[in-house]
């Protein structure tokens, strides 16, 4: 197996002469001999299937056997002076199988749970990673052949049913394991060949991990769970904004916990990125067109639809176009809607909503309740933390202008997510509608709190284990409170 070395400690990265630390991989070299066996080993294969008619139910254990039986017959048959270790035919056989059905030689990133991000920028450059702790590193792995990294392009969209070619040069789908891919080849990309890998990690994060990570605070946490879930009588809208890789898509992958498990949620998509731990959820993906250019479903297609199957909640995974006029307009008739936009702040996010092309009429804006904007913030030592930078109500429509209620903010100073409202008018509406004086609903919101700072004290984290606390609150929340404070 190849072996990847990273540094073990900051100290490490910064002592590094290179500005940008490096990622080390450690490649087991195969021998001559060897490299003459994989050579043969794929064309054995590839003639295998080509005259075999049953080759699409061929499972991985079936190709191990092959490789298997192919090495035995090789080595030991043709080689009978020769005595070979079995030990060392099944650890051949392994290998052999792993770069057949991997990705080549970035078959050892892509199982790097550790890694964000692969970025092949062309031949004779380094490949560069993102990694979740040290940031941006480049890797001692070079492409020194353009037409391997083709082939390498070309083997991802024929495993995704993608077609990548001059007449469509771009390459845009999900990997089997979820991860992103995007692919450029000329005369899009002039300097040659790119690819993007955008990993998601087997065991995501959750709201106790981005509470421990300082990205929000138990107060706000508590505070969104509350609205989230409105006691009932008013779930509350959200739209999670920020730039790029800012952590949008895990903050709404993490608030997604909050909704109530009686709920209906259907989920939208351009590529299949949110894991909602609830049981009640339908999952839908956009769909390109095919070669002949028919087939395709937009974003919009799949929201229109979305609103005949009688959702409790429609969580968009990007909105960016004519989709959030239908995602509006179902904001107005009584849906609840959660989803992520690409802005800088909530003045903007307003500004992008109501412009083309996503056009929503302003008086359709206030049906909105929250905008929640994430950030990446770039320290000194040249480290990236994501922070939600600011938590605002829309309050209603004045003079033409749509008005803002800033509720929580981050204090650079203190490096924390602060409260600062006055008021709230979400509060007030769940008050009104339930009945319950808001005084109330602000001790259930501490009693909330009590609750996850309970499981990020205790490291209770998998999106299972959250979601099997949160059960047991609506269940018997003063039992579960209770048993609690007496562990404490």
């Amino acid at each position: 197996m190849d072996k990847i070395l990273v540094p073990s400690t900051k100290k490490d990265i910064y002592e590094s002469s290179d500005l940008v630390p490096e990622y080390k991989m450690l490649k087991t070299n195969y021998s001559p001999q060897e490299k003459i066996l994989l050579v043969e080993l794929r064309e054995n294969l590839v003639n295998q299937a080509i005259n075999s008619r049953t080759n699409n139910s061929t499972t991985n254990s079936d190709l191990l056997n092959d490789i298997n039986n192919f090495l035995y017959l090789k080595l030991m048959k043709n080689d009978l002076d020769i005595k070979y270790d079995k030990n060392y035919l099944n650890e051949l056989s392994n290998k052999f199988f792993q770069d057949i059905i991997g990705y080549g030689a970035i078959d050892p990133l892509i199982k790097d749970d550790s890694l964000e991000e692969i970025m092949i920028i062309g031949v004779n450059k380094p490949v560069f990673v993102y990694h979740r702790k040290y940031g941006m590193m480049k890797t001692n792995l070079i492409f020194k052949n353009e037409m391997e990294l083709v082939e390498l392009i070309d083997s991802i969209a024929r495993q995704i049913n993608r077609r990548i070619d001059q007449e469509s040069p771009i390459l845009d789908g999900r990997l089997i394991d979820g991860s992103r891919v995007n692919a450029t080849i000329k005369p899009i990309s002039a300097d040659g060949p790119s690819l993007t890998i955008r990993k998601f990690k087997k065991d995501p994060l959750t709201i106790i991990d981005l509470i421990k990570f300082k990205t929000i605070s138990s107060e706000l946490a508590s505070f969104l769970w509350l609205c989230i879930d409105g006691i009932g009588v008013k779930s509350a809208n959200a739209i999670i904004s920020g730039g790029t890789s800012s952590g949008k898509t895990t903050m709404l992958n993490a608030l997604s916990s909050f909704i109530n498990p009686k709920e209906r949620i259907i989920s939208i998509e351009d590529t299949l990125e949110l894991q909602i731990p609830h049981d009640h959820i339908i999952r839908m993906e956009t769909r390109p067109p095919n070669i002949e250019n028919k087939g395709e479903l937009t974003m919009n297609d799949l929201v229109k639809n979305s609103l005949r199957q009688r959702p409790d909640r429609i969580i968009v995974g990007e909105v960016r176009s004519s989709e959030a006029i239908t995602l509006f307009t179902a904001l107005n008739t009584g849906h609840s809607v959660f989803g992520t936009l690409h802005s800088n702040n909530a003045r903007e996010t307003i500004t992008r909503l109501t412009n083309e092309p996503m056009s929503v009429p302003q008086i359709m804006i206030s049906a909105l309740d929250f905008i929640i904007m994430q950030n990446r913030i770039y320290k000194s030592n040249g480290e990236s933390v994501r922070r939600i930078s600011e938590v605002a109500e829309i309050v209603g429509v004045e003079e033409g202008t749509i008005q803002l209620n800033k509720i929580f903010q981050w204090n650079p100073e203190t490096d924390k997510v602060e409260n600062i409202s006055i008021a709230s008018k979400t509060i007030d509406e769940i008050s009104k509608k339930s009945g319950i004086n808001s005084e109330i609903l602000f001790n259930e919101i501490a009693n909330r709190q009590i609750l996850i700072e309970y499981l990020v004290k205790n490291n209770i984290r998998s999106i299972y284990e959250v979601k099997e606390y949160i059960e047991k609150y609506y269940i018997d929340s003063d039992f579960l409170l209770n048993k609690i404070l007496l562990n404490s």
